[in-house]
């Protein structure tokens, strides 16, 4: 089984922990996360592009020339798409690009994101992580003091408003509830950092 230490916002060593080798300790499963993160992708387009057709544009109602004996070639409307402000042929409309994957795909999924941070030791336990006000300061000690001074996300057992409106200033942290982890913020991040209670609810809801 996989053992961590446990840090305090000092990262000062005050313990450590097992982990569970069913959520921690599997063998990374590379393809069912590539397709976990384009899922997440996917489901974070708008889908709002749109392009007017040549029933959309404005003008057209007139033939330009009559069909035969110009010696030009024949047209039916000037806002056909190969006339100047014509309609577009085939261009984007809009359209819902989110779907959905099976639940035993999002779990192996999530599960292999966390035993890679384990794997790679980008996993921080933390006993406890809380700030007194709200204080960009106080949360970007403790990232330096844990050595997490990239990209990082925060892993909370429950909302915390001042942590989270802390940590918005600091370019490349993420703050996240256990609910509300995925796959692409987990592999995204540098460093992995976990509120102990956090990594707790996480090991009772996917074991």
């Amino acid at each position: 089984m996989p053992q961590v230490t446990v840090f305090d916002m000092t990262g000062k060593s005050v313990g450590e922990m097992t982990l569970s080798d069913a959520i921690f300790g599997i063998e990374p499963n590379t393809s069912v996360m590539h397709a976990a993160v384009v899922n997440y992708l996917a489901n974070q387009r708008q889908g709002t592009q749109s392009t007017l057709t040549r029933s959309e544009v404005s003008g057209g109602g007139r033939k330009p020339w009559k069909q035969k004996g110009t010696g030009r070639a024949r047209q039916g409307s000037t806002r056909a798409p190969q006339w100047t402000h014509g309609g577009i042929a085939l261009g984007p409309k809009p359209r819902d690009y989110s779907y959905e994957l099976p639940k035993k795909v999002k779990r192996l999924a999530l599960k292999s994101a966390f035993s890679a941070k384990v794997a790679d030791n980008n996993l921080i336990v933390v006993d406890n992580i809380a700030v007194e006000g709200y204080k960009t300061k106080a949360v970007a000690e403790m990232l330096s003091n844990l050595g997490a001074d990239k990209k990082a996300l925060i892993v909370m057992p429950e909302v915390d408003a001042k942590l989270i409106k802390s940590a918005a200033n600091i370019p490349g942290v993420k703050t996240a509830l256990v609910n509300t982890i995925n796959v692409y913020d987990i592999l995204n991040c540098d460093k992995f950092i976990v509120a102990k209670s956090a990594l707790e609810k996480i090991e009772e809801v996917y074991a």
